[in-house]
């Protein structure tokens, strides 16, 4: 398995609003291209010295994620390798904004691969529901910058799952 750390002794109000978010949309989500949440854990409260614990996220274990692989002098990615990570990741990719969810953070580092070559789409830290004729505005501050599409440098506050395929490229 692999833990995602939610440390709660840097919060001033309670739980952290993008952790609520990431657990509420992993939890309702069962796909073989999106990383799976298998449960959250609690480390124990010390009371004596005013640590408030910590949030764990409990994860698949999956061995590598794209950019340690592209970056790696002992690996090539051939062109049917290519195909099948690109074919993984738009299905999960689909599978996601089919249920109304935007990621706002794909990258080559939030894009897992375990040991029998399936890719997992993961890190939803940054992640919103979204709906077609949605009112509410949305902040154009997501996205790390070199994957963020022209419409949010530009200010857009309403947009969809087609920042997600910018960023797919």
């Amino acid at each position: 398995v692999a833990l995602k750390k939610i440390r709660m002794d840097t919060e001033k109000e309670g739980f952290p609003i993008t952790a609520i978010r990431e657990i509420k949309i992993l939890s309702s989500m069962q796909h073989e291209n999106v990383v799976n949440l298998r449960e959250i854990i609690r480390s124990d409260i010390h009371k004596n010295n005013n640590y408030k614990g910590s949030i764990y996220m409990v994860f698949d274990y999956a061995e590598h994620d794209l950019t340690g692989l592209m970056d790696s002098n002992k690996f090539k990615f051939t062109e049917a390798q290519v195909k099948c990570i690109m074919k993984q990741l738009l299905k999960g990719l689909a599978y996601v904004h089919g249920n109304g969810v935007l990621h706002r953070d794909l990258k080559a580092s939030n894009i897992l691969i375990d040991k029998h070559g399936s890719v997992k789409l993961a890190d939803f830290g940054l992640a919103r529901t979204w709906q077609e004729r949605q009112d509410s505005r949305l902040t154009n501050r997501v996205i790390t910058l070199w994957y963020r599409p022209p419409e949010l440098l530009l200010g857009a506050e309403r947009y969809g799952p087609e920042v997600d395929m910018w960023s797919v490229g």
